[in-house]
């Protein structure tokens, strides 16, 4: 991680029952979706699911927030999203309804 990575944490809520939905389908990752990660600055991207609650804890490091929101404009987000929606709670836009976590403690 180099001084100017942003950390971004931010939650989700997968919907009951589909945790091994969601889990096949990133087992299966799209390589299309993993590139433009990577493109876009994206790195030591993981998602953990704290099953009681059917919450997943996402954490991501990017180069800047303007690179990251623009993950978003891409063909091949809008099309994970659209394929994600039936397992979790989305928006209208099909994007997943998440909550940015605010950073209170880093040790390097």
């Amino acid at each position: 991680m180099t001084d100017s990575t942003i950390r971004k944490a931010f939650v989700m809520l997968l919907n009951p029952g589909c945790q091994l939905a969601y889990q096949k389908r990133h087992d299966e990752i799209w390589p299309g979706l993993i590139e433009v990660l990577k493109d876009h600055g994206a790195s030591n991207y993981s998602i953990f699911l704290d099953t009681p609650s059917n919450q997943l804890f996402a954490y991501v490091e990017v180069q800047s927030e303007e690179q990251w929101n623009r993950i978003a404009q891409t063909e091949v987000c809008q099309r994970w999203w659209a394929y994600m929606k039936d397992i979790m709670a989305s928006n209208p836009d099909n994007s997943p309804v998440s909550r940015e976590l605010s950073s209170m403690f880093f040790m390097a």
